[in-house]
C-alpha cells in the first residue's frame, strides 16, 4: 500500500513522533495507518513521544576535561528524584563525551553524532533513553573548549557547572587556580568577566543612574552637572567590584581581588595564567515550570462532585 506525505503528517500529529521515524512507520507496514501506530508503540517511540510535551526543568548541569578538551552541558529532565538515577547521570556523562570527540555545531548537529559504545546516534537512542528512565529528556545546551588549559567545576551534584577557560604558562599545574575561580564563578555569578568586557550602554546607564542619585541628593543635589559625571566616572570602580570577575573581591581572601589572587598563585608556583574565558550553566535556568495551585485543584474536584 502506497502512502504519501500526506499521511506521513497524519500520522505525526496522531503520535507526537518525528516525521522520520512516522516514515519508517509506514515503509513496515506498507502504508497502513492503524499498524504504523502500533508498530511505533512497539518500538516504544510513541510513548516515548507522549513524554515530550511534560516540561523538562530539573536535570544536571555538568562540566569534565576529556582528553585536553573542556565541555560543560546542561540536560534536563522532569524531577530531581530522577537527576540523580543511577540511569540519567551516566546519560548526561556520555552526551559531554559525545560532545569533547565530536565537536557538533550545535543540538542539532549533536543528535546526528555516533553515541558512545553504540553504532547509533544520539536521536535514535533517546527514544531508549525515555523509556528507561521514564521521564521526558532533553538536551538543552552545550559549550566546548578545545584550545589552551580547562578546569571544570560541578557544584551541588550538578545543579551548577562551570568550566574556565586559560593560558597557563611556564609548565605549571593550574588546576587548583582554575578550581577557585570556577567556585567563584558558581558563587557569584557575575555579569561579565572583566571590567574591559563591559558595553558602553551598559557604563553609561551605570553612570547615569549615579548622577541621578546625586541630583536627589540633599548635599550633592547643588553641584554642577560636569562635576557629578566625574563623581559618577570615579564611582564606576565600585560597579566593576560587583559586576566583572576579576575585578571582584576573591571569596576566599577578600584582600585581594580574583586577578590579583590569579596572578600571585601562578607567580608562586614559577608560571602565569591568563584568563580567557568561562561558562557557567544553572540548571533549568530560564525554563518555565509549571506551577501547581493545589488548592485551586481540590476546589476543582469539590465542584465537580456538586
Amino acid at each position: 500500500m502506497a502512502f504519501t506525505a500526506a499521511d506521513v503528517k497524519a500520522l505525526r500529529e496522531m503520535t507526537n513522533v518525528g516525521m522520520m521515524d512516522c516514515k519508517k512507520a509506514l515503509v513496515e507496514t506498507d502504508g497502513d495507518m492503524d499498524k504504523a501506530v502500533e508498530w511505533l508503540r512497539e518500538k516504544g517511540l510513541a510513548k516515548a513521544a507522549k513524554k515530550s510535551g511534560r516540561i523538562a526543568a530539573e536535570g544536571m548541569a555538568y562540566a569534565t576535561v576529556e582528553n585536553g578538551v573542556g565541555v560543560v552541558v546542561e540536560v534536563n529532565c522532569e524531577t530531581d528524584f530522577c537527576a540523580k538515577s543511577e540511569l540519567f547521570v551516566p546519560f548526561v556523562k556520555d552526551i559531554a563525551t559525545v560532545v569533547a570527540e565530536s565537536a557538533p555545531a550545535d543540538v542539532d548537529a549533536l543528535m546526528g553524532c555516533k553515541y558512545p559504545g553504540k553504532d547509533l546516534t544520539v536521536a535514535e537512542v533517546m527514544p531508549e533513553k525515555v523509556m528507561s528512565i521514564g521521564e521526558n529528556l532533553q538536551i538543552r545546551r552545550f559549550q566546548r573548549f578545545a584550545e589552551n588549559t580547562s578546569v571544570a567545576y560541578v557544584h551541588a551534584g550538578g545543579k551548577i557547572g562551570v568550566l574556565v577557560n586559560l593560558i597557563v604558562e611556564g609548565g605549571i599545574d593550574a588546576t587548583q587556580i582554575g578550581k577557585d575561580i570556577a567556585m567563584q564563578i558558581a558563587a557569584l555569578n557575575p555579569r561579565f568577566w572583566d571590567k574591559s568586557n563591559v558595553t558602553e550602554d551598559v557604563l553609561a546607564e551605570e553612570q547615569k543612574i549615579l548622577v541621578a542619585q546625586m541630583d536627589n541628593d540633599p548635599k550633592m543635589a547643588g553641584k554642577p552637572q560636569q562635576v557629578k559625571e566625574k563623581i559618577a566616572a570615579g564611582k564606576m570602580n565600585k560597579f566593576f567590584e560587583e559586576n566583572c570577575l576579576l575585578q571582584q573581591a576573591f571569596v576566599k581572601d577578600g584582600s585581594v581581588s580574583v586577578e590579583q589572587y590569579m596572578n600571585s598563585a601562578a607567580k608562586a608556583l614559577g608560571g602565569s595564567v591568563k584568563f580567557v574565558d568561562a561558562v557557567r550553566y544553572e540548571k533549568g535556568e530560564g525554563i518555565e515550570k509549571k506551577q501547581e495551585d493545589f488548592a485551586a485543584e481540590v476546589a476543582a474536584q469539590m465542584n465537580m462532585g456538586k
